[in-house]
Parts: C-alpha cells; structure tokens; sequence
C-alpha cells in the first residue's frame, strides 16, 4: 500500500498530465505537496517507482509517465480522491499594434483598435503592449511568423536584448540589439539574415522582449 504522500503525489501528477499534456516541474509538485525542499520529492518518485506506478524518463526533461492508478480500495482512510485544478490565472488586456517584422524591416503602423488577454503572470512593473510577429529572422530565440510578442514599453535596453528598434522613424523591427561604439548592430537569430548596422542617431528603442503568446 502507498503512504499518504506518494498518494497524493500520484494524484496531482496524473491530474497534471491530463490538464496539461506534460508532468509537474519539481517545485510545481513540491508546492503542491507542501514541502520545503525538492529532496521529499525525489524520495516519493523513487517509492513510486519502486512499486510499479511511476516510471521516469531519465533522458526527457519533466517527463514522468503513470503507470497505474490505486484502486479506491487501497486509499487510506485520510484520503480522498480529488481534482488539483490550478486556479484560474487572473488575466489583464493589451493593447496589439499590428504587425512587426522579424525579417526585413517594414513600415510601423501602430493601429490601437485590437487588445489581447494575457495572464497577470507575465508582466512586471511597467507600460506594456503587444506586436504580432511577420517574418523568421528570429526563429532561432524561438520566435516564430504569427506570433504575439509581449513588448515592455521602454527607451533603454541592455546588449544582448531582444528589442522593438524604430529605425529612420518609419521602419521597425524586432532584433537582438549589441552597441558598437557610435553604431548599433541589429542581429537576427536566423542565419539566413545578415545583421544590420544603423548610427546610433538613427534609432530609437520603443520596448524590450518581455514574453511571448503563440496560438496552435
């Protein structure tokens, strides 16, 4: 018979993978259990394992397959069958400003009339909006054609950062922004694309890569 933790602990995983279609990260489930360290986890997967209801795939991430389920006979008195739902995430609506390119640059037309619905969880402090991507320059940093892209509205962007740059006043684009001096390298995350060089005069930070929304 299963302790009352490996009960539990097999419950949420496998209320997990039904909702979600992949297993618990270790703090999801250390959460969910109540402990203080990943450690208790490990020892509960290990006993679950050993007696035949768990299976672990050492060489996936977050990959733990049920193999079977307790009869309702073998839960302890204290136990009780029920559904681990997460709670429903708050949500709050951002403006989206169209279309912007991820391979050449185009022209920027923000048109304010559309919002999504993003979760809370996403955003920081701050102004943010969202911008549909076209094109594959970045697909790379995982950024694909018809993504939503959430943008942090700001001025300033670190080397290295995924960046809204309106070039000339008229053309934009999403790119990885290095400084070189008095010049800025915009630089794509497909090699297929050449990086563009433009005088730092000439262009203007309108926000930085704060998350991404893609619709299957």
């Amino acid at each position: 018979m299963l302790t009352r933790k490996q009960h539990k602990l097999l419950l949420f995983i496998d209320s997990h993978l039904k909702q979600t279609g992949f297993s618990p990260s270790f703090d999801e489930m250390r959460e969910a259990m109540g402990l203080r360290s990943k450690s208790g986890i490990h020892r509960l997967i290990s006993g679950l394992e050993e007696r035949g209801f768990l299976r672990r795939h050492h060489h996936r991430a977050r990959a733990l397959e049920v193999i079977q389920l307790p009869e309702m006979q073998e839960l302890p008195p204290n136990v009780v069958r029920a559904s681990f739902t997460r709670p429903k995430a708050e949500t709050v609506r951002i403006p989206l400003y169209g279309r912007i390119a991820a391979g050449l640059p185009i022209e920027a037309v923000p048109d304010t009339s559309y919002a999504i619905t993003v979760p809370t969880e996403m955003l920081g402090t701050g102004d943010y909006y969202a911008l549909e991507v076209a094109g594959d320059s970045m697909v790379d940093a995982g950024i694909l054609d018809g993504d939503n892209v959430i943008i942090r509205r700001t001025d300033q962007a670190e080397n290295g950062q995924i960046v809204v740059a309106l070039i000339d006043e008229h053309e934009v684009t999403l790119k990885r922004l290095r400084r070189k001096g008095n010049m800025v390298a915009l630089e794509p995350a497909n090699s297929s694309y050449e990086t563009r060089i433009v005088p730092a005069e000439k262009l203007r930070i309108q926000g930085c890569l704060a998350g991404l929304i893609r619709q299957y």
